[in-house]
């Protein structure tokens, strides 16, 4: 529950001529986690032209189920007969002239898809011109008597650029507008072309070209594009209904090709680790210790030739390379969730899953008291399970928490004097709940400087689990400086038994950090100094961050508070609507800054002391294609 499984390290030993049936073997039990085999005189990779070829037949059958969906059968893990290398390379030709079919279906459909994005974009373009009564054609060429230009202008220009223009003796003509832009057409004889010319420079005129498409009138061009266009729809559902109807013609062959490469994949999976030498195959890998006698067991039943199966627990050394396989109950798979966004446990951590439900469930009623705030959240998850999936035990065990707290502080929705509080009010006593919620940070650091001191003595680094900051002398610090500074803001006295119970560990830990670092004497003092002061400082930076626990406490209650005020100001119906408004603003913003909050309470003051989140996944042998 609080460490990863334990694991076996396994080695099999086999004929190379058994190792698909291997394969399916260690596929079947779905706890074999294949690790690389480090050793010179196995030099052979015996399963990689088997892997290459899978690999080319899974990427054909994966491009074809793309463009003709078949249901196929689900993956399992069951003991079946592996095709031969042959029969996959044969399997392996026929998916690629399936795909040469549906190749050829594919470039025509991105022609036509080319074309008609082609014709949409000038379908749009000729919505600018459709207030032009006339042949479009006649604006493309020069004109021998006339000086024609057809462009754009800003908007903030027009008023000038049409009384130079009217001296010009030239008309102004606008055919579309935007927001900031016109689209003009100027025209007029050739005896002023050079001044019109400086007017349209000045006028920050654009010419606008005319697409070779456009060569009648603007309605006639519309209905010629808009008929183009709908053929090319017709050619896109026809080649579409032909890929369908391919489809279905091959689905047979489809999902026997699928079954196939599914027999196919674990020896394919397992080609990358495993390695030989002539008939001799060696296969090593990680297996929980509960699994070693059912794997056992299904190798006797697949293999026929004598083989070899090793197991022993891992070596202090291995267990950076171990994979970490976390079981939790259903409930707690989005804790585990969000305890992996953080990094994964290493062999032989502590895990953290459940601490880390219990104190966000704890913390979150506590910052969210409200007793219809979190029945409305729980209920939220309870009916929306089927869309919320794994989050679902989230909102319900928030929500519950929230109710709790809520009958503890005497709050519902908002309302603080409907219910009794059965504890306290954080309205009435804020300065208990900021003192609260500090004890609760020392509680919690406190506990995650425990769990790194344990976690340090299984990684045999015993003078870090005493000396440093976050072993044994930096609890005796921490708890000697918090008592220390209460002491001295009751009595306003710093005295000797205070300044011992301060600076022994702090000397301790100073002396740790001045025999870790081997530098030179001046750069030593002044590194040592850093990190003594960088430890006391991230003690109490950690422990003032929990006040936040009170503060979103109290900052529930302004809130509430703040929407009341503003359904005084207002007559029936219209309060009661602000007040059904503001807690649903409440619940939905509130809810997910809380959330932020813990979660940054759980990742920076809690895992970054104890948990590395540097282990490895465990990846167990699975079949199925992509």
């Amino acid at each position: 529950m609080f460490t990863p499984e334990p694991m076996q390290a396994v080695a099999l030993y086999l004929l190379t001529d058994d190792l698909p049936h291997a394969a399916t073997a260690l596929t079947a039990c779905g706890m074999f986690n294949p690790e690389t085999v480090l050793n010179p005189e196995l030099n052979e990779q015996p399963a990689e032209a088997f892997r290459q070829v899978f690999h080319s037949a899974s990427n054909r059958l994966e491009k074809i189920l793309a463009h003709a969906p078949v249901n196929l059968p689900a993956a399992d893990n069951e003991l079946r007969n592996l095709i031969s290398i042959e029969e996959l390379t044969a399997l392996n030709q026929q998916l690629g002239e399936v795909w040469q079919e549906f190749s050829a279906l594919e470039e025509l459909e991105h022609k036509l898809q080319d074309q008609y994005t082609t014709l949409s974009q000038l379908l749009e373009t000729l919505q600018k011109f459709d207030r032009l009564d006339v042949d479009l054609s006649l604006l493309k060429t020069p004109k021998q008597f006339l000086n024609l230009h057809i462009g754009t202008i800003p908007l903030k220009n027009l008023e000038h650029f049409r009384q130079s223009i009217a001296l010009a003796e030239h008309f102004l003509e606008i055919f579309h507008r935007t927001e900031n832009t016109l689209y003009v057409v100027v025209a007029g004889t050739l005896n002023y072309q050079e001044q019109v010319q400086a007017v349209l420079e000045y006028a920050e005129f654009r010419p606008l070209s005319i697409p070779t498409q456009f060569q009648h009138h603007p309605q006639l061009v519309h209905a010629d594009l808009s008929a183009q266009a709908e053929q090319l729809r017709q050619d896109l559902n026809s080649l579409k209904q032909h890929q369908c109807e391919l489809g279905a013609q091959h689905a047979e062959f489809l999902q026997t090709a699928q079954q196939q490469l599914q027999q196919a994949s674990s020896y394919a999976t397992l080609g990358e680790t495993l390695r030989g030498h002539g008939q001799f195959c060696l296969i090593e890998g990680w297996i929980p210790r509960s699994e070693v006698a059912h794997l056992a067991r299904l190798l006797n039943t697949a293999l026929a030739n004598p083989y070899v199966l090793t197991h022993r627990k891992p070596e202090f050394c291995e267990y950076a390379k171990v994979p970490s396989l976390l079981k939790h109950h259903p409930w707690l798979k989005i804790f585990s969730t969000l305890v992996q966004n953080y990094g994964i446990p290493r062999y032989g951590e502590f895990d953290p899953t459940l601490l880390f439900a219990v104190t966000f469930i704890v913390m979150f009623g506590a910052m969210f008291g409200d007793v219809g705030h979190g029945a409305t959240l729980a209920l939220v998850g309870w009916f929306a399970r089927q869309k919320l999936q794994q989050v679902t035990p989230l909102f319900i065990a928030a929500g519950i928490s929230s109710s709790l707290f809520g009958f503890l502080y005497g709050s519902i929705f908002g309302f603080e004097n409907v219910l009794p509080a059965l504890w306290l009010s954080p309205l009435h006593h804020p300065f208990l709940m900021l003192k609260l919620a500090l004890y609760w940070g020392v509680g919690f650091i406190l506990l995650a400087t425990i769990i790194t001191i344990v976690n340090r003595f299984q990684a045999r680094e015993y003078l870090d689990a005493v000396f440093n900051h976050t072993g044994i002398a930096g609890i005796a610090l921490y708890l000697g400086g918090f008592h220390a500074a209460a002491t001295w803001l009751e009595t306003h006295a710093f005295d000797s038994v205070q300044q011992l119970e301060f600076f022994t560990p702090l000397l301790l830990v100073l002396g740790y950090k001045w025999h870790e670092n081997k530098l030179p004497l001046m750069e030593r003092i002044l590194v040592t100094a850093i990190e003594g002061f960088e430890a006391v400082m991230s003690y109490l930076t950690n422990t003032l961050s929990f006040l936040r626990v009170a503060a979103f406490s109290l900052n529930h209650v302004a809130l509430a508070i703040a929407v009341f005020t503003l359904a005084d100001m207002m007559d029936a119906p219209a309060s009661w609507l602000v007040i059904v408004l503001g807690n649903i603003f409440i619940i939905a913003l509130e809810s997910a800054i809380v959330t932020i909050q813990i979660l940054r309470l759980e990742y920076y003051e809690g895992f970054s002391r104890f948990f590395s989140g540097n282990g490895r996944a465990f990846l167990p042998l699975r079949s199925g294609v992509k």
